[in-house]
């Protein structure tokens, strides 16, 4: 069944952006341009970019001196790429885990690390500084075993091992793994042990696979219904004479108010203060949420106030004070004050009238520049509410596709994503704060610490997951249906993202711009086909 999304449209336009669709307050992450952040995992696409810090991994700090380390990291670093062909082939045994895990049996056989050891040793022989024989010459291999420990050579043959084969083992996920998730789960210790008594090598490895969606039925997305609830005060031509009479208002200058009482267009500077009124005779009790000090209260936007509040107040002077009573409605914004019988009382500090210009042609150009009549005033403030109305209606449905598209598919989320995702969320949200407030060092290393990151991680770990089950199912859209988008298209929004980080001093990785820049668009493109191909339909609240 079609679930309704409803959504609010914002009135608030005293000033026109070149974007109408910066009103709209949404979780759309396809239409937020200065979000960086939802983008899924590089995949491996290359075996020697995932190896080039394979020594730091294994912690070679831990097998001896400095100069051993030095010369291990040498005699180990011979090759680190499938290009190297092995004497003999691994045998590597795949197992699918929970969460798009995948698990890889490595066994490695004898000649395979037999080979490896010649290589180690003939790399310590180049660089080893053995007394007695000159750099580069051949030494015993008993020698060089006493000069640089045998269990120091055990160990680099170990690491030699390891880097030769990972590349041949990671081959079957290759272009599936995530970046940055392979770990050998295996302890050294075992592997030193193992080698030492079989001159053979095993050890697991565990990565984190691209998931698989699963759409509920199959195509589900192809017969989508979407109910997409719109707010009441979504009525632009509504909104549009509001916006023209503030305009107005803003030119009138406010003038003290001295032989009447409060009228309807004036303003007045009131003290509010409230008392429950108990229905069983107990004692009233004040009610914090509805006092107020020197509130400036526009008779004119009465309708934002408690119903029957301003009519009560009709005809205060200044320095006089009237006691009435209210009930707050059902619908009240606060659950704890709906129902409530209350006792106002309200003390008028100031009142002013507005004194406003005569409406005409001359005053065009004041109420907004460029304008030569009232007319043309007021038809370019409704063009601009109309262009707001309809991008507002616009999210509204692509909220409402998007929620239904999470419900439609069944997806194993590995974690490694989800902490990708939500720190490039968590990223984007400091990025946002920072370019408002401007954080001190002090402010900015405590928010991304990694105690705050966790934090937001477990607390918004719902959103995230629902924000990737999105773009997964988007992603999947895209490639089923053969959507495209241009070039021109990319190099341009690219361009934009990298002109936007360095106008907040930020660095990045234009590779990784780029990826979340394809995504944006796919998601555009599958939006819109959606919508095009949905059976969508309105309803008003």
């Amino acid at each position: 069944m079609a679930t309704p999304i409803s959504i609010q449209f914002n009135p608030s336009i005293l000033s026109f952006p070149s974007n109408p669709s910066q009103y709209i307050n949404t979780k759309s992450q396809f239409f937020q341009p200065n979000d960086k952040l939802l983008v899924k995992q590089k995949t491996i696409n290359s075996s020697s970019r995932q190896f080039s810090s394979f020594l730091q991994q294994l912690q070679l700090h831990q097998l001896g001196s400095t100069r051993f380390v030095a010369l291990a990291a040498a005699a180990t670093g011979v090759v680190d790429t499938v290009e190297d062909k092995l004497p003999a082939d691994i045998h590597v045994t795949e197992i699918q885990e929970p969460n798009s895990r995948v698990r890889l049996t490595v066994e490695v056989p004898t000649v395979v690390c037999e080979d490896s050891y010649r290589r180690v040793i003939k790399e310590f022989m180049k660089r080893s500084k053995v007394p007695g024989f000159r750099p580069g010459k051949n030494v015993p291999e008993d020698i060089l075993l006493g000069f640089i420990g045998k269990q120091n050579v055990q160990k680099a043959a170990v690491e030699a091992i390891l880097k030769r084969t990972l590349p041949h083992a990671m081959s079957s996920v290759t272009g599936k793994a995530f970046e940055d998730s392979i770990r050998i789960v295996t302890k050294f210790a075992e592997m030193e042990k193992t080698y030492l008594s079989t001159n053979s090598l095993r050890y697991d490895v565990v990565v984190d696979v691209a998931p698989e969606i699963k759409w509920k039925p199959d195509d589900a997305y192809k017969n989508l219904k979407v109910v997409v609830e719109l707010d009441s005060d979504m009525d632009a031509q509504r909104v549009a004479e509001k916006e023209f009479i503030k305009r107005h208002k803003s030119l009138g200058a406010l003038k003290i108010v001295t032989d009447r009482g409060l009228q309807v267009g004036d303003v007045a500077v009131i003290d509010i203060s409230a008392t429950t009124i108990e229905q069983d005779g107990s004692d009233a009790k004040i009610i914090p949420a509805a006092e107020s000090k020197g509130f400036n209260f526009d008779t004119e936007e009465g309708d934002n106030v408690l119903p029957g509040f301003r009519d009560s107040i009709i005809g205060i002077k200044h320095g006089e004070t009237k006691s009435f009573p209210l009930v707050f409605p059902d619908s009240w914004k606060q659950e704890d004050l709906r129902g409530v019988h209350a006792q106002f009382t309200v003390e008028c500090k100031e009142l002013f009238y507005r004194d406003l210009p005569e409406l005409n042609d001359s005053i065009a150009e004041k109420l907004l520049p460029g304008c030569s009549s009232i007319e043309e005033v007021k038809q370019a403030v409704l063009q601009r509410c109309l262009e707001v109305e309809q991008a507002a209606k616009d999210q509204a449905t692509d909220n409402a596709i998007l929620e239904q598209l999470y419900k439609m598919v069944e997806v194993e989320i590995p974690q490694s994503l989800l902490e990708e995702q939500g720190r490039q969320l968590y990223g984007a949200q400091l990025l946002q704060l920072q370019a408002n407030m401007k954080l001190s060092e002090q402010q900015l290393a405590s928010l991304s610490s990694p105690r705050a990151v966790n934090e937001f991680l477990e607390t918004q770990k719902e959103n995230i997951i629902s924000i990737i089950k999105q773009n997964l199912a988007v992603g999947d859209i895209f490639t089923r249906e053969n959507l495209q988008f241009s070039t021109e298209e990319l190099v341009k929004e690219v361009q934009n993202s990298i002109e936007e980080f360095q106008q907040h001093q930020q660095e990045y990785d234009e590779d990784r711009v780029k990826q979340q820049v394809q995504e944006v668009l796919e998601g555009a493109k599958v939006l819109e086909w959606l919508r095009e191909n949905a059976e969508i339909q309105y309803i008003t609240r």
